[in-house]
């Protein structure tokens, strides 16, 4: 009966390990295509023609509209780190450390970070689907016939205004994440209002700032490209676009948290 059984329980680890094996493949092969991509991306971005009317009109979609989005995360991120922060805080006496700590969190973290994710599941999913759907209808092809570059005229004044866009987005939602917080701490927490706003001058400082400002720049190229990749990478009608515009989200957050510790354990050394 053993014996019987050794050759299936074989065949099964065999076949899991085949499947493993492939799909390390596949994700090895995925990346180097997207490197490829991004590398398109560089080379048609300082070739004119320099199309400034998509890239502001990509500005206005990804920044403008998120801009609602952005301010409420922000300010209801600021009030809950603020509650949690001051009860842990309040067994120990140091109440008082609530703003500097929420500052400082959500300065190197939670505002980049944040805010990357939400830029990934509005904008990196619009651009999959819009391009995907362009892609399907053959409008890609139609530009190639004319001349005209789709990776330029497409991906790249994306790319451009979300990287733009991505650093002010997280200001904002740094700026009004401490409103909340300021709120929550000194009106309904009860925090000396002059205590809580020397501590943070006392404890806060600019590098705090440009740790975040420079995550957010990366993250906004990332989510980007990843999105456009996928909108280009469209095949089969409108499952694709729907397939497209998923593995844009998926891989636009994985790719904000996983270059958010890369850059953390870089920063941390030199700022």
């Amino acid at each position: 009966m053993n014996t019987s059984a050794s050759p299936q329980s074989s065949s099964w680890i065999h076949r899991r390990i085949e499947k493993i094996g492939r799909q390390v493949i596949d994700a090895v092969d995925g990346l180097g295509l997207i490197v490829n991509f991004t590398g398109r991306v560089f080379y048609w971005a300082f070739k004119p023609p320099f199309r400034l009317k998509i890239v502001f009109e990509q500005f206005y979609f990804i920044g403008n509209k998120s801009l609602l989005i952005v301010g409420l995360s922000g300010a209801f991120t600021g009030m809950v780190m603020a509650y949690q922060v001051y009860f842990g805080f309040q067994l120990i006496s140091v109440d008082s450390l609530v703003g500097p700590v929420v500052a400082l969190s959500l300065a190197k973290e939670l505002a980049p970070v944040l805010t990357g994710l939400i830029v990934s599941g509005r904008a990196g999913s619009a651009m999959a689907a819009q391009i995907g759907s362009m892609k399907v209808t053959e409008q890609v092809d139609a530009l190639e016939v004319m001349g005209i570059n789709g990776v330029q005229y497409l991906a790249v004044p994306r790319i451009i205004a979300t990287t733009v866009c991505m650093p002010m987005l997280s200001s904002l939602f740094l700026f009004i994440g401490n409103i909340g917080s300021y709120l929550v701490g000194t009106k309904a927490l009860m925090i000396d209002e002059a205590m809580y706003l020397s501590k943070l001058g006392e404890f806060m400082h600019m590098s705090d700032f440009y740790q975040g400002f420079i995550k957010s720049i990366f993250f906004g190229f990332i989510v980007s490209v990843i999105g456009t990749y996928f909108g280009f990478s469209v095949t089969k009608g409108a499952e694709g676009v729907g397939r497209g515009t998923n593995q844009a989200v998926v891989w636009g957050m994985i790719s904000v948290l996983v270059l958010d510790y890369f850059l953390t354990s870089f920063l941390v050394k030199i700022l």
